[in-house]
């Protein structure tokens, strides 16, 4: 099982690479030194929250403004671990969700979603320690060596991370109708919470939010799945 984690883990674990050495640059340009941009993607999985979180820091922000911000951004993270909890086998006992739930991403999270079977340590172990160990290891390389490459090509590998997630949604959307409503739904939502002026006050952490629990609620109304299907 561990194996088949690392090979669905090291697509992910490239994508990462890249939106990672764009942050070790950024971090570096903000004041931070090589090792303390490397020990915060150590210490974090989370590419918004790392790049929130350098920000406040580096315009001497409060705690406070620090936890609130991070809670906002990140909150999309607990509603993924809960339903993934539904998919995982009996020997995932307690320690390991809490150990394995910190490695919790979007894109790690829809791949073990559309992994068509039950969910084991093994497997999510895998999966999560690729992944972390190329965002480490890009955050390290930016730091280093990021100053030498041109400002446009440090800012065009970010669009990797997009395309990665694209690679992951696409095909369960081609085979899944239900799939590809739910995700039409959340797509509407988000344009019209970022275009209409009303909405304006609302963080892009609320936003991606608000976006799955509406999407999801309507998929589960509209595509209902009995119990013993689940």
């Amino acid at each position: 099982m561990i194996k088949r984690g690392i090979r669905d883990g090291i697509p992910i674990a490239l994508g990462y690479f890249s939106v990672s050495f764009s942050f070790g640059i950024l971090a570096v340009s903000d004041g931070f030194l090589w090792w303390q941009a490397l020990l915060i993607s150590m210490a974090n999985l989370t590419s918004a929250g790392q790049y929130a979180g350098i920000t406040v820091m580096a315009a001497a922000g409060s705690l406070v403004e620090m936890a609130i911000t991070q809670l906002v951004i990140n909150m999309r993270y607990a509603l993924m671990s809960i339903s993934l909890t539904q998919k995982l086998d009996k020997g995932f006992v307690r320690p390991y969700r809490m150990l394995l739930g910190a490695g919790i991403t979007d894109e790690i999270f829809a791949v073990a979603m559309n992994s068509g079977r039950s969910i084991s340590k093994g497997y999510m172990s895998g999966l999560i320690m690729i992944p972390y160990v190329g965002w480490a290891m890009g955050t390290l390389a930016g730091a280093v060596c990021g100053n030498i490459l041109p400002g446009i090509v440090c800012d065009a590998l970010g669009i990797a991370l997009f395309g990665m997630f694209i690679a992951i949604v696409v095909p369960a959307m081609r085979d899944e109708r239900p799939v590809m409503v739910v995700v039409a739904i959340a797509v509407m939502i988000s344009c019209i919470l970022y275009y209409v002026p009303a909405f304006e006050g609302v963080s892009s952490g609320f936003s991606v939010i608000i976006c799955a629990v509406v999407a999801a609620c309507i998929g589960a109304v509209l595509f209902p799945v009995r119990e013993e299907a689940v």
